[in-house]
């Protein structure tokens, strides 16, 4: 018997990150970035620092983490005119997770190229589609909340 855990990969904007919801609140108190920012508003300086967590997705995350049966990693995207998203989302991660994801994150656009088990995402862009393990398709109707998340990985 293996007692080797398997590599989930998370993504965040849509997965753990209410970015949207964000999105729409932060563009709607500001004429100038609604005007300068349409169609762009991943391009928005700070915009990933202080997004809200999709409802449920933190405490999802403890409950695999002390499952003990997966290593955890985030894979997540940004956007390349926006470089200090990047830093930005790091510092998110750390607010909300502490030292869970500590040197376990992944900042790419060919999520196709993970080496794991799983891979949580809500699209198919940026290589999810083609991810080689199983990916779960989140805010979908197989798995529309972390609940069914939860269901399916304990």
């Amino acid at each position: 018997m293996s007692n080797k855990k398997k590599v989930v990969w998370i993504d965040m904007d849509g997965v753990l990150v209410d970015f949207a919801k964000h999105v729409d609140e932060t563009i709607e108190s500001n004429p100038f970035l609604k005007e300068n920012y349409k169609g762009r508003e991943d391009h928005i300086p700070g915009i990933f620092r202080n997004a809200p967590p999709i409802e449920g997705a933190i405490e999802a995350i403890h409950k695999l983490k002390e499952s003990g049966k997966y290593d955890l990693y985030i894979a997540t995207a940004a956007p390349w005119g926006n470089p200090m998203s990047a830093m930005d989302k790091r510092f998110w991660i750390e607010e909300h997770f502490g030292r869970i994801f500590h040197k376990k994150m992944a900042i790419t656009h060919l999520k196709h190229m993970l080496i794991g088990d799983y891979l949580i995402d809500d699209r198919t862009a940026n290589g999810a589609g083609e991810f080689t393990g199983k990916h779960i398709h989140f805010n979908t109707n197989d798995y529309p909340n972390w609940e069914s998340v939860l269901n399916e990985l304990l």
